[in-house]
């Protein structure tokens, strides 16, 4: 990566939900389950290239009205830590100048039934895009987070 520093944008997101719950949403495939129900105004369709979910799964996320996609890599999955990483391959902020996209999903237990989702994006630009600062889309990962709360909160 040379000298690319990464950059690394955060949200946290207090859900009333024990983290043994919220962790099996979203280990493996369940985000894309619930991607596919309810956020049918973002995405056009999500579809595994590759793997059951684990370390090494390849998907592929396609933005409504379907002209542009995105499609990462799961790298980590922490069962111990309640800890996904995934790195993105092509599309969203790799499209217009990052060399570099890692979206980390942590469930942090606060009580028996509460718990924090927290999101960060890392990503490194391009030297030769530094001027237009491009960033990748937090709005989705906030959407996705939403949504995920929604969902948690309405079993419990």
């Amino acid at each position: 990566m040379g000298s690319q520093e990464l950059k690394h944008i955060t949200k946290e997101l207090e859900v009333n939900a024990p983290a043994s719950e919220a962790w099996e949403l979203y280990r493996k495939l369940g985000l894309l389950k619930l991607i596919d129900l309810k956020l049918t105004n973002i995405f056009q369709s999500t579809e595994v290239l590759k793997g059951d979910g684990g370390v090494g799964t390849v998907v592929k996320l396609t933005f409504v009205p379907g002209n542009s996609s995105y499609t990462e890599k799961f790298t980590v999955m922490d069962d111990q830590r309640r800890v996904k990483e995934t790195k993105g391959l092509e599309g969203d902020c790799l499209a217009i100048g990052c060399s570099v996209q890692i979206l980390e999903f942590e469930i942090i237990e606060k009580s028996q039934n509460s718990s924090i989702i927290k999101s960060t994006i890392s990503y490194a630009v391009k030297e030769e895009f530094q001027a237009k600062d491009p960033k990748p889309s937090i709005q989705i990962v906030e959407a996705i987070v939403q949504s995920s709360k929604k969902f948690l909160e309405r079993n419990n």
